[in-house]
């Protein structure tokens, strides 16, 4: 369940980036909406960090033994 919310972020963030650059290029610069899309991705990636951090102080990720 923690790994689904973990890739369902990371699949947002893969959105926000792609909504990012499609504001860039339609907008030549010219609105706030691309200033929003890197607001929402930089609050999207402070929530992944959170989230791993979570996971991994839990128990619930563990890094690999190599």
């Amino acid at each position: 369940m923690f790994k689904v919310l973990i890739i369902i972020n990371l699949a947002l963030i893969i959105i926000s980036l792609f909504s990012g650059v499609f504001f860039l290029v339609k907008d030549n610069g010219n609105s706030n909406r691309i200033v929003t899309s890197l607001t929402i991705r930089v609050g999207l990636s402070i929530c992944l960090i959170c989230l791993l951090l979570i996971g991994y102080y839990t128990g619930n990720l563990q890094p690999n033994n190599i």
